[in-house]
């Protein structure tokens, strides 16, 4: 479809009327010569006399009327749209912080087929399906130890985060486990995001036993950065020493930023904590578009000019000049 982007200019469509009707007739003095033969003169040399005043024919009226009438449509700028441009972007950043402790070897979880397998196998595979699920979204991905690394900023690149998620090894980032700096790690990654929504998703097996700050000072920072925490407890919590998970702890760091928290024993258990934290963050995106407009001013300026070629190129053709007739050898006055 097409519109005009000045649509208020046609208003000047009537202009030539209001000068015609409304201005008085245009005339300029001239000398003149009064000759009391001039009638004879005329008719010796063959010329008819006409009227002074204002030159034209209805033609040159009409080509007026059509240049003036292009030349506004010309100015209004009618445009062509074409078909809408849309481009999808993101409302949410969430990172995946993994514990990839030494204590994440333990094979106490099994896999579709009944095979017993560890924990990090485990993960792996129920955090692939969610990162299938979120589509839309800017996922990231953060391991912890003894220290917290960022694995994979947050992207759209879901294929690159699964690969990444593959060389994730048991042990890689020492044999503790670092909650504290793995929450002060998603602030920081999560500080620079235009993003509305910022969500961390925490998944460990044991208590924190090497973190340089505090998982509950993290959770706090992490609640003034406006970031949403839900943390998942898949270790055993009558566990003793370094092995066993701390539920009031995880629980106050999801209470501290308005978080769920999770305890998942099994592997069913596990999927279903991601299943309900998936439908607790439904699919938001934002649509940007644009619509290309191409122009077509130059059409009516166009008509106009090869209006204005044809009109004199046939009055140049059809124009017939004046001829006398030059007197016979032998005749005279």
């Amino acid at each position: 479809m097409w519109q005009i982007d000045y649509p208020w200019l046609l208003l000047m469509l009537p202009l030539p009327w209001l000068g015609y009707r409304y201005l008085g007739e245009y005339r300029e003095p001239r000398d003149a010569l009064r000759v009391p033969f001039f009638a004879a003169v005329s008719r010796a040399i063959g010329q008819t006399p006409g009227r002074s005043g204002p030159r034209g024919s209805r033609g040159q009226l009409l080509l007026n009327l059509s240049l003036w009438i292009l030349l506004v449509v010309a100015c209004a700028r009618p445009v062509l749209l074409e078909k809408p441009i849309e481009r999808q972007q993101p409302v949410r950043d969430l990172l995946l912080a993994l514990d990839i402790s030494q204590s994440m070897e333990t094979t106490d979880y099994t896999d579709a087929s009944g095979r017993r397998i560890d924990r990090l196998s485990a993960v792996k595979g129920v955090v692939r399906d969610f990162i299938a699920r979120r589509p839309d979204d800017r996922l990231g991905l953060i391991v912890f130890g003894t220290g917290a690394y960022p694995q994979a900023p947050p992207t759209r690149d879901h294929a690159s985060l699964n690969l990444l998620l593959e060389e994730i090894g048991i042990g890689m980032a020492g044999p503790n486990t670092a909650i504290g700096d793995a929450i002060g790690l998603a602030v920081k990654l999560l500080e620079g995001a235009r993003e509305k929504d910022r969500l961390l998703i925490l998944l460990t097996d044991g208590n924190d036993t090497g973190s340089a700050i505090p998982p509950t000072r993290a959770a706090r920072l992490a609640a003034d950065a406006g970031i949403l925490v839900h943390t998942i407890a898949i270790g055993d919590a009558n566990a003793s020493g370094d092995a066993k998970v701390d539920l009031q702890e995880l629980r106050d760091i999801a209470r501290a930023t308005g978080g769920r928290f999770f305890q998942a024993a099994d592997r069913d258990a596990l999927e279903q904590a991601y299943a309900t934290l998936d439908s607790l963050t439904p699919h938001q995106v934002k649509t940007l578009g644009h619509q290309p407009k191409r122009d077509l001013f130059w059409i009516p300026l166009g008509l106009g000019l090869i209006l204005l070629v044809l009109y004199h190129g046939l009055a140049a053709l059809h124009r017939q000049p004046a001829r006398t007739a030059a007197p016979r050898p032998g005749q005279g006055g």
